[in-house]
């Protein structure tokens, strides 16, 4: 099954991109019929506490779930991490390294203080409190998002045993039994230090971290990646608790090819995007040789793949081939989709990454798999999707600091800014900040 092509270069694909442009941007709508059920099981959390949590992970992921298994014996984590088979640990153990490294290196320090008009005026990085971390159940044992969105918070100074993960064990089946959340999981967060780890999942898991419940702790920061109910949940919450402000749903990759290209590095990434289940795939390219090349090589390395079907349903509805008439409009259109993963199969990269301005993380050239930012180089995989790579950032050691600006008058305030403060206070009919100033003169 060739991967779909969309002609950019005519009227009629112009237009069949524009509507598929508008799904993508639809998805994270407060506006939509999924925002009205997860407004509604928010509430219930808020107002039932583990009663709602329990209704919902019944209703959606076990239907003998019981409240007794909300927390994880911090006894189960610690077996768990005991039989992690010794060739795992060390790749968990480089991956962990990998990432602090980078967060550590990438995060912010105090600028030194300047003076302004008599004033010594300053910023200060300090830490969340605590924060709950969504890591999503599910098929995939999705330990490297573990990873991704702990490591950026211990970097940025919270606390181990401040952070709070929710993990839901595999939907259960027609007939079979219920299951548990991976032992892997359960192992990294001994790793990482963290012994609070919750059996939950989806939008009730989100309102548990935001109210607390008997069984959940609250926090003040919720973030990571999950469905569009979890995206949905953190934009309900925002206010009651901080979220990473990020929609950080379904994966997606757009990558940029010409003739330099190896088709079948690049189909590779390709599938490994579509293997997300559901994972959406935009190759661009203004050859069609090219688009042709990498899309038969899609097709001869899918057999070999262990979730071809799940691969195939999302080349066949949620992905395209793009092309377009030259270099100028693959980086419009790159920038237009602002994608997760932004690989640039180009012959020049460093100079393709100065044309564009949208994309969660860049991968600069054939030679870079995607598949290293998902488990290994150091930024984290957790990134904006649905177009908000144009106004949002991926999670890292900077969605867990706050920042406070200080002010300082060490000598008395000049009369210049006394006069200034209370002219402006006064202009707004607030007398009382005008005397707060005058008081001061000296």
């Amino acid at each position: 099954m060739p991967l779909p092509c969309i002609d950019l270069t005519t009227a009629l694909g112009r237009e069949a991109w524009l509507e598929r442009l508008r799904g993508l941007r639809n998805t994270a709508s407060l506006t939509s019929a999924e925002a009205e059920t997860v407004a509604r099981l928010v509430d219930d959390v808020r107002v039932r506490g583990d009663d709602a949590v329990v209704d919902a992970m019944r209703r959606w992921t076990d239907p003998d779930f019981a409240a007794e298994r909300i927390r994880v014996d911090v006894r189960e984590m610690e077996r768990a991490e005991a039989e992690l088979d010794p060739d795992l640990r060390l790749a968990l153990e480089d991956a962990i390294a990998n990432v602090r490294a980078y967060q550590t290196h990438i995060r912010p320090t105090d600028p030194p203080t300047m003076q302004r008009a008599g004033a010594e005026l300053g910023l200060r990085f300090t830490p969340v409190g605590s924060a709950g971390l969504t890591v999503p159940g599910g098929v995939a044992v999705l330990v490297s998002t573990l990873v991704m969105l702990a490591v950026p918070a211990i970097a940025a100074g919270v606390h181990p045993q401040s952070l709070r993960v929710v993990n839901p064990p595999p939907t259960r089946r027609p007939g079979g039994a219920s299951a548990d959340i991976a032992p892997e999981v359960m192992a990294c967060c001994r790793m990482l230090g963290i012994d609070t780890l919750y059996r939950i999942g989806g939008a009730q898991a989100v309102a548990a971290l935001a109210f607390g419940t008997e069984r959940v702790q609250a926090v003040e920061m919720i973030a990571g990646p999950g469905n569009i109910f979890v995206q949905l949940a953190k934009q309900t919450v925002a206010g009651v608790c901080g979220t990473d402000g990020g929609f950080y749903g379904p994966s997606e990759i757009v990558t940029v090819a010409d003739a330099s290209a190896n088709p079948s590095w690049v189909a590779a990434d390709l599938i490994a995007q579509a293997e997300h289940d559901p994972g959406k795939c935009f190759l661009v390219g203004w050859s069609k040789e090219v688009l042709k090349a990498i899309s038969d090589e899609v097709d001869a390395q899918l057999v070999e793949r262990g979730r071809a079907e799940a691969i195939e349903t999302a080349l066949e509805h949620e992905s395209a081939a793009l092309l377009v008439d030259g270099p100028e409009a693959a980086a419009e259109l790159a920038d237009e989709i602002a994608a997760e993963h932004v690989n640039l199969a180009v012959e020049d990269p460093q100079g393709w990454l100065d044309r564009l301005r949208n994309g969660g993380e860049f991968f600069l050239g054939d030679q870079t798999p995607v598949a290293a930012g998902d488990y290994y180089a150091g930024p984290s995989h957790c990134l904006p999707t649905g177009t908000t790579a144009r106004f949002a950032s991926g999670i890292s050691v900077y969605t867990f600091l706050k920042r406070s600006g200080t002010v300082h008058y060490p000598a008395g305030m000049p009369d210049k800014a006394i006069d200034a403060i209370a002219r402006l206070a006064e202009l707004e009919g607030l007398d009382a900040h005008a005397a707060s100033a005058r008081i001061r003169r000296k």
